[in-house]
């Protein structure tokens, strides 16, 4: 069964814009957890735009699904990380002047800095995914750097129609392929809604989809809960 993981940066984005407490991510992230989320995903980012460490906390303690925490390897995260003991990190590429993750991890750049972040959180027995492009080389290369999981990223097709789609779907399908072969636990996410998602789903061992703008966008028309149930059903 194909699982769902809901991104709630983006309920913390809008509490950021007014500096309080509301809306409140860790009661947006019950209510994906109570409507049937498999997961919830927070990213930490350096500069703190949306996502707070108390939030990650508070979540981790409130929450009975696992706690995902999206993540750079800046040392300040890293150390957050350790402390908090996530379930799954995901380590991403992180720019201060983005809106958002843009594009996957190289991990040919850094390499000696990724392995070592992999080894200290396998080291407290969290999962490591890595995000990264749906590349074979890539691929490959998380599986030599000691990860878990990749979560491929979905961003090219999302963003292309007809043949130019199918041929990043192709794409993915031939990663997710190797990954399995490999060991890797294959996810994907970024830029998925209720309309591209339909061909993704049908890409078999693809085991998590990770969701979040598109489905706090729809929770403005039909509510937090339903915008959950909608994506699981299909899904």
């Amino acid at each position: 069964m194909m699982k769902l993981g809901v991104n709630v940066d983006h309920v913390a984005t809008l509490r950021q814009q007014r500096g309080g407490a509301k809306p409140d991510p860790v009661k947006a992230a019950l209510i994906c957890q109570k409507a049937g989320a498999h997961s919830i995903v927070m990213h930490l980012r350096e500069d703190r735009r949306h996502i707070q460490d108390n939030d990650l906390f508070r979540a981790k303690e409130a929450l009975t699904v696992p706690l995902n925490m999206e993540m750079a390897i800046a040392p300040s995260v890293v150390a957050v990380a350790l402390r908090l003991r996530p379930h799954q990190v995901t380590l991403v590429p992180e720019k201060r002047e983005e809106r958002t993750t843009e594009g996957g991890l190289d991990l040919f750049q850094k390499t000696a800095a990724i392995k070592r972040v992999i080894e200290n959180f396998k080291k407290k027995d969290i999962v490591v995914s890595l995000f990264i492009e749906p590349d074979l080389k890539q691929t490959a290369k998380a599986k030599i750097l000691g990860a878990d999981a990749v979560e491929f990223h979905t961003g090219a097709y999302a963003d292309k129609t007809g043949n130019a789609a199918r041929t990043e779907l192709t794409r993915l399908e031939h990663c997710v392929k190797l990954a399995l072969g490999l060991g890797l636990i294959p996810h994907a996410g970024h830029g998925l809604d209720y309309e591209n998602v339909a061909d993704i789903k049908k890409i078999k061992g693809l085991e998590d989809l990770n969701i979040g703008y598109s489905i706090i966008s729809r929770a403005l028309w039909t509510g937090l809960d339903r915008a959950v149930k909608d994506m699981l059903g299909l899904i």
